[in-house]
C-alpha cells in the first residue's frame, strides 16, 4: 500500500502543517476605488505574519491596513488618489512621476495592492504610454494598467535581515509565528516513501519527468512536454 508524500499531507491541511489563524488577523487592503481625500495613520502595528510593519488608517469610517512606509509616523494625514508625491501617500500610478519609488502596488484597479509588499522593499515608475504605466521591480519589467493604485515611497523594516540570528532556535520560533513549514529538506534527502526523487543511495539524481495526470502532490520534477524534438 503506497504512502502519501509529505507535500500531499501538507496540501490537506492535517495539525502537524496547520497555519496559526492569529498570524493572520490582519489583512492588507486599499480602500473602494471612489474614496478619496485626506486620511489619517491611526496606529503602526506588528503582525507576526508579515515582514514589515503593518499602518493602520482610517479614511472617514473606513479603516484599512497596509505596510508602513519608511519614515510615516502615528496621527499624519496622507492623501489618497491626489496628485501630491509624499511617502505613505496612496495613489494611482498615473498620478505618479517617471522614477518615483512605490510600493504595494495593484495588479488591476480595485483589486488592492498585490505585489512588492516585504520590507525594504520598493519598485520604481519607469515609463508612462497610451494608458500603460511600466514599473521596474529589480531588473524586471512589468506593464499595468494607469489606474491601479500605488502607495508612495519604501516599506519600513529594510534593516531586518541584519542582525543575525544566531541560533537555530531563534529562527524556528519566528517561522512557527508565521505559520510557516521549516526546515525545508531537500527531496533527495527523503527516503524513497515521502518523495519520488527520495531513495537515491547516495544521491544519484536521475532525470525523472512526472506524469501527465498526476495530482498536484505527485507532479514534482520535470514537468512532461507536448511533444520532444526540436521545432521545425
Amino acid at each position: 500500500m503506497g504512502k502519501t508524500l509529505i507535500q500531499q499531507a501538507r496540501g490537506r491541511g492535517g495539525p502537524v502543517y496547520r497555519v496559526r489563524k492569529k498570524a493572520y488577523l490582519y489583512k492588507i487592503s486599499y480602500p473602494p476605488l471612489k474614496m478619496n481625500g485626506k486620511a489619517k495613520i491611526v496606529r503602526l502595528l506588528n503582525s507576526s505574519a508579515h515582514s514589515a510593519p503593518l499602518a493602520k488608517i482610517s479614511i472617514g469610517n473606513y479603516n484599512f491596513y497596509s505596510p508602513a512606509a519608511y519614515g510615516i509616523y502615528e496621527g499624519q494625514e496622507i492623501d489618497i488618489d491626489s496628485d501630491k508625491i509624499k511617502e505613505g501617500n496612496i495613489t494611482k500610478l498615473k498620478n505618479i512621476p517617471v522614477g518615483t519609488k512605490i510600493f504595494n502596488i495593484e495588479l488591476f484597479p480595485g483589486g488592492g495592492g498585490k505585489i512588492v509588499r516585504s520590507s525594504g522593499c520598493f519598485a520604481t515608475v519607469y515609463s508612462k504610454n497610451k494608458g500603460k504605466v511600466e514599473i521596474l521591480i529589480k531588473r524586471r519589467k512589468i506593464e499595468l494598467d494607469e489606474n491601479c493604485r500605488a502607495t508612495i515611497g519604501v516599506i519600513a523594516g529594510s534593516g531586518r535581515k541584519m542582525k543575525p540570528l544566531v541560533k537555530a532556535g531563534k529562527k524556528y520560533y519566528i517561522m512557527k509565528s508565521k505559520g510557516r513549514k521549516w526546515h525545508r529538506t531537500s527531496a533527495v534527502k527523503m527516503n524513497a516513501v515521502d518523495h519520488p526523487f527520495g531513495g537515491g543511495r547516495g544521491k544519484r539524481i536521475k532525470s525523472k519527468i512526472a506524469k501527465r495526470n498526476a495530482p498536484p502532490g505527485a507532479k514534482v520534477g520535470h514537468i512532461r512536454p507536448r511533444k520532444t524534438g526540436k521545432n521545425k
